[in-house]
């Protein structure tokens, strides 16, 4: 497998291979998963010296799929993601560092509707191969917990039972295949 100092230059999210997405505690039982349909996305990789490294990441809010149609556009109304309004989420990396040698944190400003915050993605490098195409992929997969109400994300229901339908906690996912450019 090649190795993080290996990997240098241009690299574009291939969507129809990469995922990402997010789980959150439904009615306290159960969990709902969910992910972005529309994504793109541009790392520049500098393997000397991968803190010279940035990624910039768009997704679609009206691409939110849960599988559930009404799910689907509760999440996309003023409620939560508000699509109309804010047509994207954003993440632009503001550093990125090496914790081992499979292991990135890539620390950036990830925007929702209109709140922008700090946060940092731990990722694991996967590994890269050439594709039957020619072309150079890379993987990268990593998960994170994070509170939606810090985001402006505040929308629940109380349940008869106790709680809440919708967990503050959402965990977000990402599996994430890269193309060298050119």
């Amino acid at each position: 497998m090649t190795s993080l100092s290996d990997l240098s230059g241009t690299y574009v999210l291939d969507p129809a291979h990469s995922s990402i997405g997010f789980v959150a505690r439904h009615a306290v039982v159960t969990k709902v998963r969910g992910s972005f349909n529309e994504l793109e996305g541009v790392a520049v990789i500098d393997g000397s010296n991968l803190a010279a490294s940035t990624v910039n990441v768009s997704l679609k809010t009206s691409s939110v799929d849960t599988r559930q149609k009404d799910r689907d556009a509760h999440l996309r109304s003023g409620d939560f993601f508000d699509a109309d309004t804010y047509p994207n989420i954003t993440f632009a990396s503001t550093s990125v560092k090496q914790v081992s040698d499979d292991e990135l944190e890539v620390t950036g400003d990830l925007t929702i509707k209109d709140v922008t915050r700090p946060i940092t993605l731990p990722l694991t490098y996967t590994g890269s191969a050439t594709d039957p195409f020619g072309n150079q992929r890379a993987g990268f997969e990593g998960s994170v917990q994070v509170n939606r109400k810090d985001w402006g994300l505040t929308w629940n229901a109380a349940l008869e039972t106790g709680g809440v339908l919708v967990s503050e906690k959402v965990t977000l996912e990402f599996d994430l295949s890269t193309i060298k450019q050119a």
